[in-house]
Order: structure tokens, then C-alpha cells, then sequence
């Protein structure tokens, strides 16, 4: 049993692998905190740490960890503040090996425990022996079908093996690939006892865990409306403060950058989601349940989440093999831009053998402020037709091509690329386990599925959408966005300003209105989900990205710039929704 208490300060030091390396040290030294998280895995990064693992099999995990720590590990001790990341990737039991060791030559001596069973590579033969098919999410296709050659395959993890090892005694947690919301998920259950049942506690922690797990995100990055932020460069890391009941409050360190406010805190709830049903191995989260309430500066309440039972299976993230890909970007100048593409265009199909010749052959033109941008992208099996092949037939087209057409990056190496799979995998078939610093071994049992009547989602009052006459404007003077992957399919989130706003937001924006916005949007599956409780609408655009991030041909890979592009475009608007400057034509 834990000792009791009141609040649980929970901290994120990283969003992805790459993020700010002195994050650990100012959420630390910054203020008061309980337990340090960070983030560093995408199903992009466990591809990454797949290829530094064939450069030296001792790694395969986020060696930034290790900086960090190096800053902070001696404070954390001292302090008793917990450290859970998933910086182990795909060698949790290397790196909490190497922080061991590293611990050592510092004088310091923490308890390293470390959560694996998330990888399944070497199991997937038995696995599909027995039946499991690794059925693409998408497309309903088994693995066994596909023939391609698995780089990696890991089931994502909860937060009870986590809970687990600091019930041990251990101070500091690695893990593999667990859920982001794991991270904070697993120190609440700890530290307030819960039950592997208390489904809306656990929601509720779950929902803290998503607006936190990408760091700065939470605090005024990435924010559509950051030009209202006094002090917008070098954001705060947020913080949640965790309570028995499974509510918390989003907040920062006084005195650090970025803002915390009800629309920063709704622009990253509505991130790199999909319906409002949010499957978590250890719950099912209703999103569209969550109140937000500002309390204060800085502060926003997390409130009312609830939550259904754990669902019996576990996502499965594949990386196979896809093949070898390389890229060609020329910029064009000048007068007669769309005549000079078409001319670039042709030109390098005649050089190269077009579509025919390659298992992609992608060519897009984008404007610019000076001209346009063209890039040609090509995928193939054979690395040398993608590589030295494809620059050689490009490059010779120098002297013949668009007059003031140059290149701006190209390659003579094509690069091995990997493509997102995504599967099930049934619970109980994934050995969830938790070693301790001596060795000892505690299984994870899953939590136990049981049937339970859906949860009654609160009504949300309805506001009427304003009528009277509109101006066309940008759509970003009354919406916010926010967007990003799921595999191969991209989400955009957009929240309203005000009850009116949603209104009018709600009754205007269609799937058909979003394919008419979003051109490549046109001939795709898209679906629609409204979250009242947060004036939102998130949009899931299936296919967007092709077979995911490492494979996407285009500029935008994850989708990155969806939100904005949106936000930019016009829209005839209610005039009484807008700012009064622009209420006028």
C-alpha cells in the first residue's frame, strides 16, 4: 500500500525522440514534482531505433534518455521523484543496463526496473500458427498474405506493469512500447491504489496522459493561436496534478513560457485521434465525457472523464520492409510557372520512364512566393534503380529542361524505407512482464474483460447557429486546428471559439464540405466525429498518407500542416462570429 495522499505532481520531459534535451533538467529544478515522464516513441522512431540496432545490436533504444538523465538522476534520488519513460524502444533491458552502469560511475546506485513483452518479433511464427492473422486495420489483409518481411512487431502495452514496478520500489521505470498515456496512467494507479476496474479513474488519467505525452504541445506549441501568447518561445513542459478521483489539473512552472488554457489543452486532446471512444488496453475513454474548465492562470481542470471496460485486444505495430525511395526537388522561377512544370514535368518523365518503370513514380508542383516547387518521388524494390540509376537519368536532363528550373536537393543513394502495419493481437497471448534490478520476473496479467452498459454521454446544450449576413474570411479567425497520422490515415481536429461559433461549425462543416476543401481528400474515405463538450469536430481522412509516415510521398508526411491548411482557407462566416475589424466585406 502506498501512503495516502492528496495529488500526484506528474511531469513530461519529452514529447518525441529528438525533443528538447533540457527539458529533464528545468521540469526538475523548476518546481515541485513527483514523477518525471517523458516520450520518445512514433511508429516512425521504433523503425529508426530498428536501424540502429543493425549497426550495433547493443542498441535500439533513445540514447537522449541517457543526457538527461545524466542532468537530473542524482536530483530525482534525492528528491524521490520517479523517472517512467518508454526510452527502452525496442532494448528496454539494454538501456536500463547502460543507465545502471552510467548510475555507477556517478556514485549512484537507483533501482531500474524495466517492462517488456511488447516485442513479438520473434514470436510472430508461433503466433500465426495459433491462428492470429495480423490483419491489416485497413485493408483486412493477413501478414502471411502480404509476403513482405517484418522489421518489427510490438504490442503496445498498459500501465499496470509500470504500476507494478513502482509498487516494487523502483525508481525509475523503462519501458518498451507502452501507450504514451501509460506513462502517466501507471504512476496514478500506483499512487492512489486504484483497481484494475475503476474504469472512470482510470480515464481519467488516461486523458491527463494524452494532453501531456507530447510535451509543449499542451503549453502553447503548435497552437493556432499563438500570436495571443505573451511569451510563445521556449514554452514550459506541462505538468499534470493528479487526484485520487482521476481528475487533474493541466498546469506548468510559474514563471516558464507558453500558456495553459482551455484551447490549448482542447487543441491537444483532439491530437492523433480517432472516433471518441479512445481504446486504451486498460480502458476505453470516452473523449467526448471530458470537461475542461480554466481555474487560473496556467491551470485548467480535467474533469468528468469516463470510462468502459478494457477492450480484449492489443494494437500491433509492424514494420516490413517496403523497398528503397528518393527524392528530387527543383525550384521553378520566373514568368509562366504552370507552363514551365508541365515542360519539367514531361522532361523527366522522358529521362527516367515514368510511372511504368517504378513501383511508385510520384511528381508534384507547389507553389511558392517566387515561383513553384516540383519534386519528384520515387519508390522501387531495386535500390539501384532508385538511386544511382534515377540521378543520373535526372541530372542529364539539366541542359534541356524549363529555363531557370535548379535543383535544390537530390541524391545518388536511395533509402531503405519501412511500412506501418497495423494488427491485433488477443491480450492474453501477450506476456506482459516486469523485471526487477535483481533479476526477479512479475507477470502482468491483462485486465479482466467484462461486459458493461456504454456510457451514457452527457447532453451538451445546443446553441443555435447565427443567421444574418456573413463576410468571407479565413476560416482561422473562429476555429482552431490541430492535426496529425494515424498510420496511413491523418486526423484534423478543429475547435470552435465560442457556443455560436460551434453552432454554425458543426452545421457547415460535412464530409462533402471537407473534400471540397481538402482536394486529396476528394476520392477518400473520411470519417466525422462531433465532441460537443469540447465545441470540436475531429476528421479522420483514411488513406491521406498512403501506407504511413516512412512510406508517405508527400511534403507533409504526418500531416503535420492539415490543421492550418484548413484554417487558411475561406469561408463565408457569420459576420456577428467574427472579430470586429472584420465584420465588414
Amino acid at each position: 500500500m502506498t501512503q495516502r495522499r492528496d495529488t500526484l505532481r506528474i511531469a513530461n520531459c519529452s514529447g518525441f525522440y529528438g525533443d528538447r534535451l533540457s527539458a529533464a533538467r528545468e521540469m526538475v529544478e523548476g518546481g515541485p514534482i513527483d514523477v518525471l515522464t517523458g516520450d520518445y516513441l512514433a511508429e516512425l522512431t521504433m523503425l529508426l531505433l530498428w536501424k540502429a540496432r543493425q549497426r550495433d545490436p547493443a542498441a535500439g533504444y533513445a540514447v537522449s534518455f541517457l543526457a538527461q538523465m545524466g542532468d537530473v538522476l542524482g536530483t530525482c534520488l534525492e528528491r524521490g521523484i520517479k523517472v517512467v519513460v518508454n526510452a527502452g524502444g525496442l532494448n528496454p533491458a539494454g538501456l536500463a543496463a547502460k543507465l545502471g552502469e552510467l548510475a555507477g560511475l556517478a556514485g549512484l546506485s537507483p533501482s531500474v526496473a524495466y517492462v517488456e513483452g511488447d516485442d513479438l518479433m520473434e514470436r510472430l511464427p508461433e503466433l500465426q500458427e495459433q491462428g492470429n492473422h495480423f490483419a491489416h486495420l485497413a485493408t483486412g489483409r493477413t501478414l502471411a498474405d502480404a509476403g513482405v518481411r517484418p522489421l518489427t512487431a510490438n504490442a503496445y502495452l498498459g500501465a499496470w506493469g509500470i504500476a507494478r514496478a513502482l509498487r516494487a520500489g523502483a525508481d525509475v521505470v523503462i519501458c518498451g512500447r507502452v501507450t504514451d498515456a501509460s506513462l502517466v496512467v501507471g504512476p496514478a494507479a500506483w499512487a492512489f491504489d486504484w483497481a484494475p476496474d475503476d474504469w472512470d479513474r482510470l480515464a481519467g488519467a488516461v486523458t491527463a496522459g494524452h494532453i501531456i505525452e507530447c510535451g509543449a504541445q499542451a503549453t502553447g506549441g503548435n497552437y493556432s493561436f499563438f500570436t495571443e501568447i505573451d511569451r510563445p518561445v521556449h514554452p514550459g513542459f506541462p505538468i499534470a496534478e493528479m487526484r485520487p478521483d482521476g481528475s487533474a489539473v493541466i498546469t506548468k512552472h510559474e514563471g516558464t513560457a507558453g500558456a495553459v488554457t482551455v484551447e490549448t489543452v482542447t487543441a491537444q486532446l483532439l491530437y492523433e485521434i480517432d472516433r471518441p471512444a479512445y481504446l486504451n488496453p486498460d480502458v476505453v475513454t470516452r473523449f467526448d465525457t471530458v470537461a475542461l474548465e480554466q481555474l487560473g492562470p496556467d491551470r485548467v481542470l480535467v474533469s468528468g472523464a469516463r470510462g468502459e471496460p478494457a477492450p480484449g485486444t492489443l494494437k500491433v505495430c509492424v514494420n516490413h520492409h517496403g523497398g528503397y525511395r528518393n527524392t528530387a526537388t527543383f525550384v521553378l522561377t520566373g514568368p509562366d510557372i504552370e507552363a514551365k512544370a508541365r515542360f519539367a514535368e514531361a522532361s523527366l518523365l522522358d529521362a527516367t520512364g515514368g510511372p511504368e518503370r517504378f513501383g511508385t513514380y510520384d511528381v508534384r508542383t507547389e507553389p511558392t512566393a517566387s515561383g513553384a516547387r516540383l519534386t519528384l518521388t520515387v519508390k522501387d524494390a531495386d535500390k539501384d534503380k532508385a538511386g544511382r540509376a534515377l540521378f543520373s537519368a535526372v541530372v542529364g536532363t539539366g541542359l534541356s529542361t524549363a529555363p531557370g528550373l535548379h535543383m535544390e536537393h537530390f541524391s545518388p543513394r536511395a533509402t531503405e524505407y519501412g511500412v506501418h502495419w497495423p494488427a491485433l493481437v488477443p491480450a492474453e497471448l501477450v506476456r506482459h512482464e516486469v523485471v526487477l534490478r535483481d533479476g526477479t520476473r512479475i507477470p502482468v496479467p491483462h485486465p479482466r474483460v467484462s461486459a458493461a452498459e456504454p456510457v451514457a454521454v452527457p447532453a451538451v446544450p445546443a446553441a443555435v447557429a447565427p443567421g444574418g449576413p456573413t463576410v468571407r474570411a479565413p476560416l482561422g479567425l473562429v476555429v482552431g486546428a490541430r492535426s496529425g497520422d494515424k498510420g496511413g490515415d491523418a486526423n484534423v481536429g478543429l475547435w470552435a471559439r465560442s457556443d455560436a461559433a460551434y453552432a454554425w461549425l458543426r452545421d457547415w462543416l460535412d464530409v462533402e464540405r471537407l473534400r471540397a476543401l481538402v482536394p486529396e481528400a476528394a476520392k477518400l474515405p473520411v470519417s466525422r466525429y462531433e465532441l460537443a463538450n469540447l465545441r470540436a469536430l475531429n476528421f479522420v481522412v483514411h488513406g491521406l498518407l498512403g501506407e504511413g509516415v516512412a512510406a508517405s510521398t508527400r511534403p507533409d508526411p504526418q500531416a503535420k500542416g492539415l490543421g492550418e491548411q484548413l484554417r487558411g482557407l475561406e469561408a463565408d462566416i457569420p459576420a456577428v462570429l467574427l472579430p470586429a475589424p472584420r465584420r465588414e466585406a
